[in-house]
């Protein structure tokens, strides 16, 4: 069995390309194939799987800027000593040229707008031209592309001109038994977790709070408003950290609605604030998928969401009131609350039963199609 090389960041379940990643890798080593494994971070279930060679690279000041080319240096150098006979999976430009690659995020297609301090944006804007150019040789190059949805192979292939037949989508997977249905009981212990008072409706906002992509300034905006108006009777969970924190609570306690908006910070039980939710909110400017809208769904939980994110193919017409128009605004968000919020108990069931579709696709399917595509096809031209 010819061995494979996966390199990327991170291989946990912390995040969206992370936990797709950790995914492929557990599936090959269960599969039978040998697995090397090139990396800053890794969960300890990957990194003691049988068949797993794991080839750890420091992340100095845990800067990803600095951490990146020393995790494609080793890429390569491990490439080279697995030979030609290997299988080759990189994510984006993240080593070696020549060899498929896995499209989770394209710098092309969004350029972060970074309003923290100068230092903060000297380092957006230098990181950005290096995984820019790292992108495009990779793509250029790559014998297959695959994707995370159809909205990302058209942004690779508008902002590259790659043609279809270099592509290949291919969604990513659930895990029923992290994300299934929230009973009566579990959301009861998840909202006294997180600090529900009685049966408050709670809106909740995941992500990173260093930019504007995920679109929060756009949900404060709206929660200002809305709060304004005495019937609103919904709070609002930020589960997420990043340089803008500190600045966004001064904003909320100023603005008077220091009350009605809560962080959380960082939190790993993704799952369990999930379930002490009534609705997400995900105005992203940019979003090639979406795992936190789609596990919200696969909990039963509806979702407003951006419709430029890839997510969205796979919620069908049942959530068209709630797919905010791009570039999504502070009016069209609040829309889709209203209309989310005169119909709670519709829209939770509408979720739940297009999350019984999303469950029904799990990583080791969306694993096997990775396999697929690439054992059938060429070896890696290192």
């Amino acid at each position: 069995m010819s061995p494979w090389l996966l390199a990327t960041g991170d291989f946990t379940t912390l995040g969206g390309m992370d936990r797709a990643n950790h995914a492929l890798a557990l599936y090959l080593a269960q599969h039978a194939r040998p697995v090397h494994v090139v990396a800053h971070r890794v969960s300890p279930d990957v990194a003691t799987a049988r068949g797993v060679e794991l080839h750890l690279v420091p992340r100095p000041l845990d800067a990803h800027l600095i951490g990146a080319p020393l995790l494609a240096r080793a890429a390569v150098r491990q490439a080279r000593a697995l030979g030609p006979s290997a299988h080759v999976l990189m994510n984006g430009g993240n080593g070696v040229f020549g060899s498929p690659i896995w499209i989770h995020y394209l710098h092309a297609a969004y350029e972060p707008d970074v309003r923290a301090s100068v230092r903060s944006r000297l380092s957006s804007s230098a990181g950005r031209q290096y995984y820019l150019r790292r992108e495009r040789e990779a793509v250029m190059a790559a014998p297959l592309v695959i994707c995370n949805s159809r909205q990302t192979a058209d942004d690779v292939a508008r902002c590259y001109g790659l043609p279809a037949s270099r592509m290949h989508v291919v969604y990513y997977g659930s895990d029923a038994s992290s994300f299934g249905p929230v009973t009566a009981g579990e959301r009861r212990a998840a909202r006294a977790i997180v600090e529900v008072p009685g049966d408050r409706l709670v809106a909740l906002f995941i992500g990173a709070l260093g930019d504007r992509r995920k679109g929060f300034d756009l949900v404060f905006d709206a929660w200002r408003s809305l709060a304004s108006d005495r019937t609103w009777d919904v709070d609002l969970l930020v589960a997420g950290e990043g340089a803008e924190v500190a600045a966004w609570r001064a904003h909320a306690s100023a603005a008077g609605v220091g009350d009605r908006i809560r962080f959380l910070g960082f939190r790993k039980d993704i799952a369990t604030v999930l379930a002490a939710a009534d609705v997400l909110v995900h105005p992203a400017r940019y979003e090639a998928y979406g795992l936190g809208v789609h596990e919200a769904v696969c909990r039963g939980i509806p979702a407003i969401v951006t419709g430029i994110a890839g997510v969205t193919e796979r919620l069908g017409p049942a959530f068209q009131d709630l797919i905010v128009p791009s570039p999504p605004t502070t009016e069209s968000l609040s829309r889709a609350l209203r209309a989310w919020r005169s119909d709670v108990d519709g829209w939770r069931a509408r979720a739940e039963n297009v999350g019984s579709i999303l469950r029904g696709r799990t990583w080791d399917d969306m694993s096997a199609e990775i396999v697929a595509a690439i054992e059938e096809g060429s070896p890696h031209a290192a």
